[in-house]
C-alpha cells in the first residue's frame, strides 16, 4: 500500500482515502461489458472529486486508452502531468469562445465542436499552430445541451470536411450523449440511439472517416450494448458509484466504491436532556447523552440538506447528524457512548464495515451520489492508496 500524501506530524482532521486498486478493478469490469470498444476514462471535475492525475494513471494501467475531461484546462493539466503515456488520447468538450484552442492543438488534445463558431476558432488556432486540430463533432440527439442540432448538422459536417481538405483539422470522432440512459426502457434512449445512427451515417456518406463513434456513458455501458460503438465513456461507474440505483447498487454491477471519507471526532462531551444542538436548535437532546463533534461541514462539501438525516459510523454504530450541518462541523448524538475525542467517524465508504455509502448520503440529502463525492472540498486531503499495479 502506498500513499501520495506525505505523512503528517499530527493526525488529520479528515481524509478522503482513494483506493486505486478498486478503481482499476472497476475499469476492468466496465471494459468487460464492452469488449469490442475502446475505453475513455472520464476524469472531469478532478475525477469526480477523487484526484484527476492519480485516477487517470490507474485507469490507463487498467486498459483505458482515452481520457475525458469537460474543460480544456482540465485536459491541459493532465497532459502536463507526470506518469501518463505520451500516446494516451485526451478529449475535452466544454468550450466557450476565446478558449485555449491553440494550446489544445499543440498539446495533441481532441477537441469537441458543437457548432460553427467552435469550428472557426479551431481552424484559426490551427493556422497559428501550424498543425491540424483533432476535432470531434458532437451531435445533439435529444439531450438539448451541448451538441449540434440535426438541422445544422449538414453545414457543420460540410465545413469540417472543407477544413480537413485544407489540412486544418482532422475529424477524429462523431459523438453524442444520452439524457435518460440511467432509466433503461425510457423512450428517449431508443430515439437518441436512432438519431445518432442517422447523423453518423450522414456524416460518413459525406466523407467523414472518424476513428471513433461514441455515445455510451456509465449506465449505457452497463445496460445497453447496442450503444457501445467504437468507444465507451464511463464516468461515475469507474469510481464504484452506481449510475442507476433504481436498477442496481454498485455491487450488483460488480463495482466497488473508491472513496472512503473519514474524520476524527474533535470533541466528545456529556450534555443534559433538553440541550439544544447547533444553529436554530432543530435538535434537542431527549435526555442526558453524549455528543460527538465531526469536524466537517458544508465548506468541505457535506450537504446542509442532510441536516438531521446524514449518517455516520462511530464506534461501530450508525449515528445521524443531530441538528444543522454548519460550515465546518456538525454534531452526532452518541446516545451516552463515549468513544473518546479523536475517534474515527466514517461518513461513507464501500460499506464493508457497515459504514454508510455515498448513496446513503445522497438519499439523506435528496440528491445523487455523483454530487456527494464530487463536492468534497479541497480542505479534505486525498490520500491515494494501492498505487502499484495489481493482477
Amino acid at each position: 500500500m502506498s500513499e501520495t500524501a506525505q505523512p503528517t506530524a499530527h493526525p488529520s482532521r479528515a481524509r478522503a482515502e482513494i483506493d486505486l486498486a478498486a478503481l482499476r478493478a472497476n475499469v476492468r469490469t466496465l471494459r468487460a461489458k464492452a469488449p469490442g470498444a475502446a475505453f475513455m476514462a472520464v476524469v472531469k471535475a478532478d475525477a469526480y472529486g477523487h484526484g484527476a492525475l492519480p485516477c487517470a494513471r490507474a485507469a490507463v494501467e487498467a486498459g483505458a486508452t482515452w481520457l475525458g475531461t469537460a474543460t480544456p484546462e482540465e485536459a491541459l493539466a493532465l497532459r502536463a502531468g507526470d506518469g501518463l503515456p505520451a500516446d494516451v488520447r485526451i478529449m475535452c468538450w466544454l468550450w466557450t469562445p476565446g478558449g485555449p484552442w491553440r494550446e489544445a492543438i499543440e498539446n495533441d488534445l481532441d477537441v469537441s465542436l458543437s457548432g460553427m463558431w467552435a469550428l472557426r476558432e479551431a481552424v484559426d488556432a490551427a493556422r497559428l499552430a501550424g498543425r491540424p486540430a483533432r476535432v470531434q463533432l458532437k451531435a445533439d440527439t435529444g439531450l438539448g445541451r451541448n451538441g449540434c442540432q440535426p438541422a445544422d448538422w449538414p453545414e457543420l459536417v460540410a465545413q469540417a470536411l472543407r477544413a480537413e481538405s485544407e489540412g486544418l483539422v482532422r475529424v477524429t470522432g462523431l459523438w453524442s450523449h444520452f439524457a435518460c440512459a440511467d432509466e433503461p426502457g425510457h423512450p428517449s434512449v431508443a430515439a437518441q440511439l436512432s438519431r445518432f445512427r442517422e447523423m453518423v451515417a450522414y456524416a460518413e456518406q459525406q466523407g467523414v472517416r472518424p476513428e471513433v463513434r461514441h455515445i455510451a456513458n456509465s449506465p449505457a455501458t452497463l445496460t445497453l450494448s447496442a450503444s457501445h460503438f467504437d468507444l465507451v465513456r464511463p464516468g461515475i461507474a469507474m469510481y464504484g458509484v452506481s449510475p442507476s440505483p433504481e436498477v442496481g447498487a454498485s455491487a450488483d454491477f460488480g463495482l466497488r466504491p473508491v472513496m472512503t471519507l473519514t474524520a476524527s471526532l474533535a470533541l466528545v462531551k456529556k450534555v443534559p436532556g433538553g440541550h439544544g444542538v447547533s444553529y436554530g436548535h432543530h435538535y434537542t437532546t431527549l435526555g442526558e447523552t453524549t455528543l460527538g463533534l465531526v469536524p466537517l461541514g458544508y465548506a468541505d462539501g457535506i450537504p446542509r440538506h442532510a441536516s438531521g438525516t446524514g449518517p455516520v459510523l462511530v464506534g461501530g454504530k450508525w449515528r445521524t447528524a443531530a441538528g444543522r450541518i454548519a460550515m465546518d462541523q456538525f454534531v452526532v448524538d452518541l446516545g451516552g457512548d463515549d468513544p473518546g475525542t479523536g475517534a474515527e467517524a466514517v461518513l461513507f465508504g464501500p460499506g464493508d464495515r457497515g459504514e454508510p455509502t455515498a448513496e446513503d448520503w445522497a438519499q439523506a440529502a435528496g440528491t445523487i451520489a455523483y454530487e456527494i463525492v464530487t463536492r468534497i472540498g479541497t480542505r479534505v486531503p486525498r490520500v491515494h492508496v494501492n498505487e502499484g499495479r495489481d493482477g
